[in-house]
């Protein structure tokens, strides 16, 4: 009684926390704010090559539902519910046949008292028959299970346009990334050669042979790094094509620059507010409460199994029974004569004990056990939201914070790039000697401190718009409202 009474307390507030769900579940979001703030350094788009394709976040976004494969799979895992729910909606309904019957037969047959003959003698019918098997426990919740079903498939849809946006998102995320730092290498590269073009031209008094041998070397380093860059694009293009079905032989090239930044999510929103918020929306919750619904009506219909009689129809004009309760019917025993209509219907209740009940109590016992797996289940799916809501948090937080100083690290980095040049072409005395203000080794430093700092910046910005899309799934937003927001379109 304790268990059933926690059970019954558990539910309601299941129950109501999904009615609550169901009216806060619309999300009061304003449009969200695409910005392409000025680029901290001067932006190109490199050269492209091969087959380019110019696409931007706002079609990415649209096409997730219009082009990839698990939307379709849990579109028709819906269709497939909602068959199941038919199927246990009508199944009480009688089953009608149609057809004809013909029956032979020759040599011994044993009278009802007891005696042998040896006839021969046929039969034909044509008729139709209604069959049914009315069981209550199934007609009222069968139809009740399936339709929790058809619901929880509905979510899960859901779920997946959230996990496929926010894979769209991440994939182009990191295809705006791998592009930037490609062009952030060619910049290094660029910076690499002329330092190689004037360490040659310098005159041996200023500096020691080695420094244009280092000069070399680090513009190799600096090649590398930027066919490493291209290859990055390269599958990074590859991964969005495939998610989004695209020519696999082409190149994404995403139309808003790399310093593109996406806030979906206030920084001022607290993790306190925004937990509950995951609670209420995330479409998971909603599917394993169905589930959770669907259970408990399997456990109440195995529980009136055995106390509720079955109703059975049948004909019995032929053999096999059920198959014709009434037609025409003929016969003889050298020719088929004698027609005339024909009506055998018999009409059954009884009521059923598997294994004398106790494979009734053990289903009983099964369905018990399904109910709270499935109510276990909840509780571990809630746990799980509240932290990925708790880490996109900080996630967001973190990489908003990172930005700030990569923008400025990137600007101080290209600043020093162009003063140590300068220094390169001046000259100071010491004494008897002529000495460069700046050596080309300390160039090839700021060149460095330049690659990593355009690493540095792209990275956070790819980061930070990534965090931004974990948060919005965190909170169970839909995607279709992302998608189809006409904001998305305008950036700013």
């Amino acid at each position: 009684m304790a268990r059933s009474a926690i059970t019954t307390v558990v539910l309601t507030a299941l129950t109501v926390t999904c009615l609550v769900g169901e009216v806060l579940a619309q999300p009061k979001l304003g449009p969200p704010e695409i910005s392409i703030p000025p680029a901290p350094v001067a932006w190109q788009p490199p050269t492209l090559r091969g087959n380019a394709l110019p696409i931007n976040l706002p079609t990415a976004l649209k096409l997730v539902n219009a082009r990839t494969i698990d939307i379709a799979i849990a579109s028709q895992r819906i269709q497939q519910a909602n068959a199941q729910f038919d199927q246990a909606k009508y199944a009480w309904l009688p089953t009608i046949t149609i057809g004809a019957d013909y029956l032979r037969h020759d040599g011994r047959f044993q009278e009802a008292g007891g005696g042998i003959i040896n006839p021969s003698r046929s039969s034909f019918m044509a008729g139709a028959g209604v069959n049914a098997i009315f069981t209550p426990s199934d007609a009222i919740f069968a139809p009740l299970a399936t339709r929790q079903v058809v619901r929880s498939r509905l979510a899960d849809r859901d779920t997946i346009e959230m996990n496929t946006m926010l894979t769209v998102a991440e994939a182009y995320f990191s295809v705006q990334q791998a592009r930037g730092e490609y062009v952030g290498a060619l910049t290094a590269v660029k910076h690499a050669e002329e330092l190689v073009r004037r360490t040659e031209k310098l005159a041996e008094g200023l500096i020691a042979p080695v420094e244009a041998v280092r000069a070399r070397t680090d513009l190799a380093i600096r090649k590398q790094a930027a066919f490493a860059a291209q290859e990055r694009w390269d599958v990074a293009s590859a991964d969005l094509i495939r998610v989004l079905r695209l020519d696999p032989a082409a190149l994404i090239d995403p139309v808003e620059p790399p310093h593109l930044r996406v806030t979906l999510i206030g920084r001022d929103e607290t993790v306190d507010t925004l937990i509950p918020t995951g609670l209420r929306n995330r479409p998971e919750l909603a599917s394993q409460q169905a589930l959770i619904e669907a259970t408990l009506q399997r456990l109440r219909q195995e529980k009136i199994r055995p106390l509720i009689p079955s109703l059975v129809l049948k004909g019995s004009g032929t053999n096999p029974p059920a198959s014709f309760s009434g037609g025409v019917f003929g016969g003889g025993n050298d020719a088929l004569n004698r027609y005339g209509p024909r009506a055998d219907v018999e009409l059954q209740v009884y009521w059923e004990l598997q294994g004398f009940g106790l494979v009734n109590r053990a289903k009983v016992h099964e369905r018990r056990a399904e109910h709270q797996l499935a109510m276990l289940e909840l509780f571990r799916l809630q746990d799980r939201i509240a932290a990925e809501v708790f880490q996109a948090h900080a996630q967001a937080k973190s990489a908003a914070d990172r930005l700030t100083h990569a923008e400025s690290g990137l600007k101080d980095a290209a600043d020093s790039v162009d003063k140590n040049f300068q220094g390169l072409s001046q000259t100071r005395r010491a004494g008897d000697l002529i000495i460069l203000m700046v050596r080309p080794q300390e160039v090839i430093a700021a060149v460095q401190s330049l690659s990593q700092a355009y690493s540095n910046y792209y990275g956070a910005v790819a980061d930070y718009n990534r965090a931004q899309f974990r948060l919005y799934r965190a909170l169970g937003y839909p995607a279709a409202y992302l998608a189809g927001n006409e904001a998305v379109c305008a950036p700013r």
